[in-house]
């Protein structure tokens, strides 16, 4: 899946993004596909897997998309 950030917290690593469908799915420092990502901007393009945590969908494998 793909969606762009909505807002992300440095200090956390935590925040949420849309997907391509419109859903707010909410991500946290466990998300990340690599520990190289320090800082997120809204509207930064962005491929995940949806993982079901305790009821709630989460975003994990998280990965910046690239445009070449």
């Amino acid at each position: 899946m793909q969606g762009t950030i909505k807002e992300f917290d440095e200090e956390s690593r935590s925040g949420s993004l849309l997907t391509d469908d419109r859903n707010e799915i909410a991500f946290d420092s466990g998300s990340f596909a690599d520990d190289s990502i320090r800082v997120l901007r809204f509207g930064q393009r962005v491929r995940f897997e949806v993982e079901d945590d305790g009821g709630r969908p989460v975003a994990r494998s998280l990965r910046l998309v690239t445009f070449v």
